[in-house]
């Protein structure tokens, strides 16, 4: 899949700006940013639900919106199933049939098996969890491959939740798949995405293969006598405060910070594991939202 400068305009309003990248067979791609930056715009997008104000989305070297036979390629998984509530699950199975001709229905029920989750009259009988679960299995039978997910752990519980985060990798690992997730949950997409893309104000802030973004910070822990001294206190990201003790971010190799940080004589030094969520903070400038 190709993402060719995608902008989009809602109202008069820029709701995606320029975005463009590439999204490779067997990859699990996390989309992350803070809530309004675009992300659930960029998936519809993506889906072919919503027309680009300009640029366009190619697979296989097909613009997707000039043929959009393409489109059986790409299954979109809202965060909200209440469009599909007044559905059995056999009505669904009909209707997702018809759409993706390489629906595989004992595929489906294998999962359903898996999961424990009976055939229904109406889907909205089913529990949230339950509806977020059989969504997600339904986008697997479904012969696509190309995945695009919008929050898919709302709901599931801790056990159900490891079990579906694990059948996913299984998918892309097997099938060759490819999966888009845009998700709050910074320590799920951690285990699973091998690439993450941040979106700021609908835009592509930055665009990292996974290791290579923890590669580019060090988190360190500083206690002072008194209060950090203002030289540092320009120059560092501050993820925490704690009394005397400062949790923060600083560019690996950075030599001369490092330097005027030993300089300070601090009481305490202790370099820290990296996370997905320290990078968000510092890179779209807090925690508040995801």
């Amino acid at each position: 899949m190709r993402v060719q400068h995608i902008s989009k305009h809602i109202h008069h309003k820029p709701i995606l700006v320029d975005i463009d990248f590439s999204v490779e067979p067997g990859s699990i791609i996390g989309i992350v940013g803070r809530n309004g930056s675009g992300k659930t715009t960029l998936l519809r997008s993506l889906a072919g639900i919503l027309t680009p104000t300009r640029g366009s989305v190619y697979i296989d070297g097909l613009d997707i919106f000039k043929h959009p036979e393409i489109k059986k390629q790409i299954i979109f998984v809202p965060d909200s199933t209440e469009a599909l509530k007044n559905y059995s699950t056999k009505e669904l199975i009909y209707l997702y049939k018809n759409i993706y001709p390489e629906f595989d229905t004992s595929y489906l029920f294998s999962l359903m098996k898996r999961f424990k989750l009976s055939q229904i009259s109406k889907i909205g009988n089913y529990s949230k969890g339950q509806k977020a679960l059989f969504t997600l299995i339904t986008a697997f039978a479904t012969g696509a491959s190309y995945i695009l997910l919008d929050e898919p752990t709302d709901g599931l519980d801790v056990i159900v939740k490891k079990q579906v985060l694990q059948l996913l990798v299984e998918e892309v690992s097997d099938r060759r798949l490819a999966v888009l997730i845009s998700s709050h949950r910074l320590d799920e997409l951690e285990f699973m995405v091998n690439e993450v893309i941040f979106i700021k104000k609908g835009k592509v802030d930055s665009h990292y293969e996974l290791d290579t973004m923890k590669n580019q910070y060090k988190k360190i822990q500083l206690a002072f006598a008194g209060k950090m001294p203002e030289t540092l206190e320009n120059e560092l990201e501050v993820l925490d405060k704690t009394g005397k003790v400062y949790t923060v971010l600083i560019p690996r190799g950075s030599r001369p910070l490092e330097e005027k940080i030993s300089d300070s004589r601090p009481l305490f030094y202790e370099e820290l594991p990296m996370s997905l969520e320290d990078y968000f903070v510092a890179k779209l400038g807090g925690p508040d939202d995801v």
